[in-house]
């Protein structure tokens, strides 16, 4: 998607700014009210008109693709629960300062964080894995409040007004910001060589990825960190920000280092770890992306176990 409105058509650009538009009034809106007030009354939000946006329908079909043996009852709490959780992360995010008080107070739990700081120590390069689960800065402004100098990998909005300041906005919680793409790519590999530490969102559709496997059905994933771990000595870290009963404060979850071994081996590690995190924590990850195309977007089905 061109980052520059004026690429897009005039139909798409209206829709875009519309839409842009109405996020920018709820953020600001939001922004008025006590930290402990708006994010809960945003998840509400965003959990109200999941169903407008077509939120609704997404999670139902992922859950009877991922996890067809769930009732009904089960559905419909994950329908109402998911988007709530992502409304409460759009806010938090937008919230600056109170946002990352919050982080700071996270628990960190695991092994992770003592092989961090070996390979800290050592000047080795980290590369750390994470997915869209909780709220994903967490960790990022945690770990950098801590010393951990650290860029991060995004992927660029499809509307580019609300991304020319959703990137303004995780940016002030830490910098390098390397937009997936070439150039980025080529940003990554010299923090990466130099010994730095990258954070990578692993769990989205990646055009050109591999085909692996992602509960239980295929789910194109990118090998790239892992062959980036790979080719420079990387430790390769999962690292999850669970939100706690609260609905406010976190626990971050750092768990061993992946295994060297292959590209494809490595990747599928990392999907299994977040799995597994996810089925402990089902109303927590994203269920509203499109991690299974083409197969369930496409209108093809994947083939069974």
């Amino acid at each position: 998607m061109p980052a520059d409105p004026s690429l897009l058509s005039r139909r798409k650009r209206a829709g875009y700014f519309g839409a842009n538009l109405v996020l920018r009034v709820l953020i600001g809106v939001a922004t008025l009210m006590p930290y402990r007030w708006r994010v809960p009354v945003m998840g509400r939000i965003v959990s109200g008109v999941a169903p407008l946006v077509g939120f609704k329908r997404r999670i139902r079909d992922n859950l009877k693709l991922a996890c067809p043996d769930l009732s009904e009852a089960q559905v419909k709490h994950l329908c109402h629960k998911v988007p709530d959780n992502a409304g409460r992360t759009l806010i938090e995010l937008y919230s600056g300062a109170e946002f990352v008080q919050r982080a700071l107070g996270a628990e960190i739990t695991g092994p992770g964080l003592k092989a961090l700081e070996q390979a800290r120590a050592a000047g080795r390069p980290v590369i750390l894995m994470t997915g869209h689960f909780g709220n994903y800065d967490v960790a990022r402004a945690n770990l950098i409040a801590r010393g951990f100098k650290m860029g991060a990998l995004y992927r660029r909005m499809a509307n580019p007004y609300f991304n020319q300041h959703y990137l303004a906005t995780i940016s002030n919680i830490g910098t390098p910001m390397f937009e997936q793409g070439r150039r980025g790519m080529a940003q990554m590999v010299r923090h990466l060589k130099g010994g730095g530490i990258i954070a990578i969102v692993g769990d989205l559709h990646a055009h050109g990825g591999k085909e692996l496997r992602f509960f239980g059905q295929p789910a194109v994933t990118s090998t790239v960190p892992a062959e980036l771990a790979l080719k420079y000595g990387a430790v390769m870290i999962p690292v999850y920000s669970r939100r706690l009963a609260n609905g406010l404060d976190f626990e971050i979850v750092m768990h061993e280092p992946i295994v060297n071994s292959d590209p494809m081996t490595m990747t599928q590690a990392v999907n299994d770890d977040l799995e597994a995190l996810i089925r402990e924590n089902m109303e927590q990850w994203f269920w509203i992306h499109r991690r299974w195309k083409p197969w369930l977007h496409l209108g093809l089905q994947p083939e069974q176990d």
